[in-house]
């Protein structure tokens, strides 16, 4: 990409702000009540429990049958603040590898204390995960079936420094 691309990109970035960013006292409120759930697909029910409740430390808290599709199971994880990160199994269909597609998923950021961000960075070495640290905050790396995951120190609401709510 040129010089003249990245600011042709960076002028349009400051046209759409311009058109269609509300300062934060004339923000209607949301519609929404907050992220149920983020779901993702599973080829390993238990090695997902094994990542995301051993590893990462989040707390398993069901595991259900996947009222959509028969044998199939729905478990969930609490990630903090009553957000639940979500998985499918879908035994029997052949969905393919994890992969980056427009109106796909790009990333899952989890917001995690500082002090706990500088543990799961260190179990994810020990853990032998390839994973890659940027700003001193931001640790990106893959579940074992390739979803990019963020563990951000950020508070919510907050990215580098920035508030973003």
């Amino acid at each position: 990409m040129t010089a003249h691309d990245v600011a042709a990109l960076a002028e349009a970035r400051d046209r759409l702000r311009a058109a269609h960013l509300r300062p934060r006292s004339g923000r209607p409120a949301s519609s929404g009540r907050g992220l149920h759930h983020t779901a993702l697909i599973s080829s390993d029910v238990e090695r997902t429990i094994r990542f995301y409740q051993d590893l990462l430390e989040f707390p398993l808290t069901e595991l259900i049958e996947n009222r959509d599709y028969p044998g199939s199971s729905h478990f969930f994880f609490d990630i903090g603040n009553g957000n639940l990160l979500a998985f499918f199994d879908f035994p029997g269909l052949d969905v393919g590898r994890y992969a980056e597609v427009l109106g796909g998923l790009h990333h899952v950021a989890i917001s995690v204390e500082p002090e706990r961000w500088r543990k799961l960075k260190d179990k994810l070495q020990t853990a032998g995960v390839p994973h890659e640290v940027h700003s001193e905050v931001s640790v990106y790396f893959q579940d074992p079936d390739g979803a990019r995951i963020e563990l951000i120190a950020d508070p919510l609401g907050e990215m580098y420094g920035n508030i973003v709510h």
